[in-house]
């Protein structure tokens, strides 16, 4: 058993995240994938200037290709010159696909900002964690885009990593974190990404179909956990939970809303354009700052049960060397 933990690393990966978050001062591998997909895209651009959706296609199977590839070619490298090196790396890649503190860190800027009733404070925080237009944002409207993105970023950023490493290792993981990554880059409506988005917008909402799906049903279980309204949040995701042009956005947005008695989404401006949306959730109670809060031990406590499933899945395909250690 012991030899099992400390040669997961899933579970390894996650204590790192805890303890350190994401190193702001040290290079990041997202960021490397951000700065791939901004490179193809200028070259997408230039040389499929007449014709951006098939260039969409190129560019996303371009940077899926490079980025899972490299990333196997570092663990083939790392698991040949010994077991334990190999781990050691796949779990620090682990820790680097992950970002439960980080969520948690970012959003609750938002709400010690609300709390010190510093509004540009908390405007220009939230700006960094949404992709909504947020100047015009009053305190009730901040609350909300940072109780949503906590909600949603639960699954992106990590019960859906923790699925595909769980189900291929690390480099799978980062095949899944260069698709999300693009669609949230490139994956808008917007006139200026319509085209050259579509197949990073599509390709997200396929690979997140079932994370998503299985967040919203943890996310339930841990409301029961925390003594939050588990029931209202399975009434409200039945109810709910296809009210996003998303098809999977609403699943946990719906559950996060039914769970604190809040009414979440409605209409939001992106790019200086109004989008209108439907709310989702019912105004039981208005929303207050201290919803961030509660949001994000919902998603903590989401998360650690997602990493427990997430490892019982990994030991059921890699059990055998595992039990050989």
């Amino acid at each position: 058993m012991k030899a099992f933990l400390v040669s997961n690393p899933l579970l390894m990966g996650f204590i790192m995240d805890l303890i350190l978050g994401d190193p702001e001062n040290l290079p990041h591998p997202v960021k490397a994938i951000g700065n791939c997909i901004a490179r193809f895209e200028k070259f997408t651009r230039k040389h499929f200037a007449d014709h951006l959706r098939t260039g969409g296609f190129f560019l996303a199977a371009s940077v899926l290709i490079i980025i899972s590839g490299i990333a196997f070619l570092i663990l083939l490298a790392a698991y040949q010159i010994h077991f334990w090196f190999g781990m050691a790396v796949e779990s620090v890649m682990c820790y680097y696909l992950i970002a439960p503190k980080c969520l948690h860190d970012e959003s609750m800027k938002v709400y010690h900002a609300l709390k010190e009733n510093e509004l540009e404070k908390a405007r220009k925080a939230v700006s960094m964690i949404v992709g909504r237009d947020t100047d015009q944002l009053d305190s009730s409207g901040i609350t909300r885009a940072a109780v949503e993105t906590v909600a949603e970023n639960t699954s992106d950023g990590i019960v859906a990593p923790l699925l595909f490493m769980a189900l291929g290792g690390a480099a799978f993981g980062f095949f899944y974190k260069a698709a999300n990554t693009m669609d949230s880059m490139i994956g808008y409506s917007h006139e200026k990404y319509a085209d050259i988005g579509f197949a990073a917008a599509k390709l997200d909402d396929f690979l997140n179909f079932i994370p998503s799906r299985m967040t919203a049903w943890i996310m339930i279980f841990s409301a029961f956990f925390l003594r939050l309204d588990s029931k209202n949040a399975f009434r409200i995701w039945r109810r709910d939970r296809r009210k996003h042009a998303s098809p999977n956005s609403a699943q946990t947005e719906s559950v996060c809303a039914g769970a604190l008695d809040i009414r979440l989404a409605g209409d939001a401006y992106y790019f200086g354009e109004l989008h209108p949306k439907p709310y989702i959730g019912d105004a039981i109670r208005p929303v207050e700052p201290e919803d961030i809060r509660r949001a994000n031990r919902l998603m903590y406590v989401t998360s650690i049960l997602a990493l427990v499933l997430s490892m019982i899945v990994r030991a059921i395909i890699f059990g055998g060397v595992w039990i050989a250690v």
